[in-house]
């Protein structure tokens, strides 16, 4: 059986995926994923079913979408690794969870991008009217070889193609927009509502899938520059563009389109383009279709791509799924099976009832997402540490749950049914081949264990996290945190005098300094007396110099009910005591500067008051943001 160790060793050994998505990249990815078929041929459909109302409708969901995108932002700065929503989910809430989460997130988001793909084709009629159902195949798979190759050569060069798409199709939604306005008929909008408020929620429904694509960047987070920074702001900023020109267009081609004409078209901005530009016009949006599917296209393969990837390293599928080209630094196997898969729908299988089930399992992968955002929250996790926190939690995670249960019961039996059998499908596969070979503690069952007992054995993922944020925070181990890797923590409950916390501290450092414990004894007393150590209220740093050369050492105490130095200040909670040789006087200042450092971030107190054992406060230290030395 595999244990844990094995598995963070196995992951260790993989070569690192290069972070060379910048903030526009982040933006050009999520935006590109969210502007496809759900603006392009939805609009029509819609507007059969609720008439003008569809505008209403596709505001609800993008207001449906933001509880889940906070909820996604806070989780991947906290955890900006590959595999997005399944490493959430997996770290959260277990390995069968995961299991499910992985091949959901994989399936849809390759499902998507197929769907994508076959819109490519479909557009090759334009050129080609003559070439049938089989020219539109051919096309979608020359274009599917062609985005896949491209991911497996250059991550960075993808990037560059995503960000010229999507700011070329920005531009053509904007000016379509622009000169719709002027054509518009306010005959078209009355009655505005022509059945029913159910149909408009129902067509919410059917839109939101639109709006998924949004979050698919955190798939691809490990390879994001300053991801605590780049990822909300990215996400932030396409949300709000995007929905923007959502509605504005969708009002656009209701006003501009006549009613018999808009109802069930596969084409409703050609319609529009039509009814309120030149020729051109209908040109252009055909471009801005075509940039629509290929930006769709090329970030879903990207994202998806990461899944199978992120549970390869999680030993939820075979090792060599995990393996990144040593030339080009991308999971080259994972993207081309990826690629495989989306030329095999293409190729054999009407994707239409899948599309649906693709989109129901990422309505329940949004829910899980929320559900993870709660777990990880309470589970007492000292190293979770997002850059950003989602508001109003939890009670906006919760609404968010129960608003996408109505959502999925919209989407009909068959896809229902269909995911009902893809997760017994999952389950067996993690009866059969996961089960046996992995054994890791989830944020649940830490929260449980937080729950039940007073003492509990530091979690593995509790490593995990702090090697996550201290690579998403760049940091690099000075001298100053190697002393602290190798400090003896005292961490103490009862109520103590200076006098006593001296006689602890002495028979510490006795064995480490190879000095007599009533020698070091009394120079801490003698130093106490010629000049007080306490700084602030609650903190002291006392400090002493012992003979010899290249002598250094630091002991970390933390004592809760306090330690009193004098009736005069509050008892001492924190201590940070300092032994070292004449020599070391220059570490000796730059040991009282990082201190200084640390305990004037804001969150020291509470992270350091809720530590649980020696280890979590050592963490807390470790993970402080002060400035290294280079």
């Amino acid at each position: 059986m595999m244990d844990e160790n094995r598995k963070i060793s196995v992951c260790d050994a993989e070569q690192p995926l290069k972070r060379e998505l910048g903030l526009l990249s982040v933006f050009s990815i999520a935006a590109g994923s969210m502007i496809s078929s759900g603006l392009f041929v939805l609009p029509g459909l819609a507007f059969e079913q609720a008439g003008p109302a569809i505008i209403l409708s596709y505001t609800l969901a993008a207001i449906f979408m933001i509880p889940v995108m906070l909820s996604k932002a806070e989780l991947a700065t906290a955890m900006p690794k590959s595999g997005g929503s399944y490493f959430y989910i997996e770290r959260s809430m277990g390995p069968l969870a995961g299991t499910v989460a992985g091949f959901a997130n994989w399936l849809s988001i390759a499902l998507k991008s197929a769907f994508s793909l076959v819109g490519i084709g479909a557009l090759a009629t334009i050129l080609f009217p003559d070439i049938g159902v089989y020219g539109i195949k051919v096309t979608a798979l020359i274009a599917c070889i062609f985005f896949s190759v491209l991911n497996i050569v250059s991550l960075k060069e993808t990037g560059k193609l995503q960000i010229a798409l999507v700011l070329a199709l920005l531009a053509i939604m904007v000016l379509y927009a622009v000169e719709g306005v002027q054509a518009v008929n306010a005959f078209n909008y009355t009655p505005f509502v022509t059945s029913d408020l159910q149909s408009v929620f129902a067509v919410a429904g059917m839109v939101f899938v639109s709006y998924g694509g949004l979050t698919k960047v955190v798939s691809v987070s490990e390879e994001v520059r300053n991801p605590s920074r780049n990822l909300p702001l990215g996400m932030f900023l396409s949300f709000g563009i995007v929905s923007l020109l959502y509605v504005l267009v969708v009002f656009v081609t209701v006003g501009a389109v006549d009613r018999g004409l808009l109802s069930g078209s596969l084409v409703p901005l050609s319609l529009g383009a039509e009814a309120a530009m030149p020729q051109w016009g209908m040109v252009l949006v055909d471009v801005g279709a075509f940039f629509a599917f290929a930006t769709t296209a090329n970030a879903g393969i990207l994202s998806a791509s990461r899944s199978p990837m992120a549970m390869s390293r999680d030993g939820l599928l075979p090792e060599f799924l995990s393996k990144t080209h040593k030339r080009f630094g991308t999971p080259y196997i994972a993207i081309t099976l990826t690629a495989f898969f989306n030329m095999t729908v293409i190729t054999f299988l009407s994707i239409e009832d899948l599309v649906k089930t693709a989109s129901t399992m990422m309505i329940l992968m949004f829910m899980l997402v929320n559900l993870s955002i709660i777990i990880m929250r309470y589970s007492g996790l000292q190293n979770y540490r997002p850059t950003f926190k989602a508001p109003f939690f939890p009670w906006l995670q919760i609404i968010s749950i129960i608003i996408l249960g109505f959502l999925i019961i919209e989407m009909g039996r068959i896809p229902l049914l269909l995911t009902a059998l893809f997760v017994l499908a999952a389950f067996v596969w993690y009866l059969a081949y996961v089960n046996r070979r992995i054994i890791r503690e989830s944020a649940f069952v830490y929260m449980v264990k937080n729950i039940i007992a007073k003492d509990i054995i530091r979690s593995g993922l509790e490593e995990e996290l702090k090697q996550i944020t201290i690579e998403r925070d760049q940091i690099s181990l000075d001298r100053f945190d190697r002393l602290v890797k190798q400090a003896v923590i005292l961490d103490l409950e009862e109520h103590l005098s200076a006098k006593d916390m001296f006689r602890k501290i002495a028979a510490a450092l006795s064995p480490r300094l190879n000095r007599e414990q009533n020698i070091l004894y009394e120079m801490f007393l003698k130093r106490e007396k010629e000049s007080g150590t306490v700084i602030r209220p609650g903190l002291a740093i006392p400090h002493i110099i012992v003979e010899g050369e290249h002598v250094f050492d630091l002991l970390i105490v933390r004592c809760r009910k306090g330690i009193v130095f004098s009736e005069l200040n509050p008892p001492v909670t924190t201590a940070f005591v300092l032994v070292g040789s004449m020599d070391e006087r220059n570490l000796h200042l730059r040991a009282l500067m990082n201190i200084a450092h640390i305990v004037q971030e804001a969150d020291f107190d509470e992270r350091w008051g809720k530590a649980r054992g020696i280890e979590e406060l050592r963490d807390v230290i470790l993970l402080s943001k002060r400035q290294r030395e280079q």
